[in-house]
């Protein structure tokens, strides 16, 4: 396994760099708060023009083919500059599920505009009081006998659900834990209401509720929770990369306060109790990265180990990230928690983003499971 990028991701890691700079500052990012859309239409035009969106999208379907190393790389600049897009649930999460699982029709529907980023798809997917597992879907879906499925019930935290053309959706067919079947939703369609929900990110995030909604059988996924599951092992990961990339920009920011500010005639880094928190989420961080790019590898790679550490990954960017940023927090003092301070706004969205996309008991099951059974 050799971690050091290819002359290639270099180029790649400061392109998205580069864009993330003129596109993407604190300053564009706090005008996108609480945006009913939640972001903005020339970022994603940018990332269109330069081959970004179907970056890990089959080249068949008009993607460039790219492996999760390229992905990471990708979301640790994402996650360095905070900026939003639908990118992680339409191009990662729904395009993947899409080109994993779905029928030739579909891919052939969806995947090119996907990949163009002319298409946004969105997952509508946890539910109130439930959890990230099989059994966390509850809504079901009564199938009538032309295969038409009728969906009645509640989803949340549908992120960029405004924006969307389509939502993937999975519902309850069944009583066993993994009966599962995942539906493409219209938002527009009769029956599908959306209201935007406060969040701790800013970002811009729905409830979703069905009322009678009826889905054609030409718009069911094949593969149920199997093939959820196998997208998500790909998703933590680069959820996991834009992590540590917020996580590096934090300790980045703090470092410099603590060089900058002055108290009882000495920087504050020179007071050893400060260095030594700084020192510890250094060495978390790096740790972290590390073990990002080795599940980006085993994933790419394909091995048995794979979705272990992808689950690894996610738990522990998760949990660095939120210690690195609440630790700038203090180091800050009172002004990091105001507004025209930087490092609130990783504060914030660090805890997020830990609760997302499998939080810290999805993830600890996984790897349990991976170890023990």
């Amino acid at each position: 396994m050799d971690l050091d990028l290819t002359e290639e991701q270099q180029m790649l890691k400061g392109l998205v760099r580069d864009l993330c700079t003129n596109l993407a500052s604190p300053e564009a990012i706090r005008k996108l708060e609480d945006d009913p859309v939640g972001f903005s239409e020339e970022f994603w035009k940018q990332l269109a023009e330069l081959d970004l969106i179907g970056l890990l999208l089959p080249a068949e379907h008009g993607g460039s083919g790219m492996s999760l190393i390229e992905g990471a790389v990708v979301y640790e600049e994402l996650g360095r500059a905070l900026a939003p897009s639908p990118h992680f649930v339409s191009a990662v999460f729904s395009g993947g599920l899409l080109a994993r699982a779905g029928t030739a029709e579909q891919q052939a529907a969806w995947l090119p505009g996907i990949a163009k980023g002319d298409t946004i798809f969105s997952v509508a997917w946890l539910e109130p009081d439930n959890g990230f597992g099989p059994k966390g879907v509850q809504l079901r879906a009564t199938v009538e006998a032309d295969g038409t499925h009728v969906i009645d019930g509640i989803k949340r935290h549908v992120a960029f659900g405004a924006a969307a053309d389509r939502l993937l959706v999975p519902v309850r067919t069944g009583d066993a834990d993994t009966d599962v079947t995942i539906l493409i939703v219209d938002p527009k369609a009769e029956g599908v209401a959306l209201r935007q929900q406060m969040t701790v990110a800013s970002d811009a995030q729905y409830e979703v509720t069905f009322s009678g909604t009826r889905v054609p059988a030409a718009d069911v996924v094949p593969g149920g929770w199997d093939a959820w599951a196998a997208t998500l092992d790909d998703a933590m990961v680069l959820a996991a990369a834009q992590a540590m990339g917020g996580a590096q920009a934090a300790l980045d920011i703090t470092v410099q306060y603590a060089k900058d500010r002055v108290q009882f005639d000495k920087p504050l880094g020179a007071f050893q109790a400060l260095a030594h928190y700084m020192a510890d989420a250094k060495t978390a961080v790096d740790g972290g990265t590390v073990l990002v790019y080795e599940a980006a590898w085993a994933g790419a790679e394909g091995r048995p180990d794979a979705p272990k550490l992808a689950a690894m990954a996610k738990l522990f960017a998760g949990q660095t990230y939120r210690d690195t940023t609440a630790m700038a927090q203090q180091i800050h003092g009172g002004i990091g928690f105001t507004l025209e301070a930087d490092v609130q706004l990783y504060f914030r969205r660090a805890k997020a983003l830990q609760l997302s996309w499998g939080d810290q008991r999805y993830c600890e099951e996984r790897i349990a499971a991976a170890v023990l059974d």
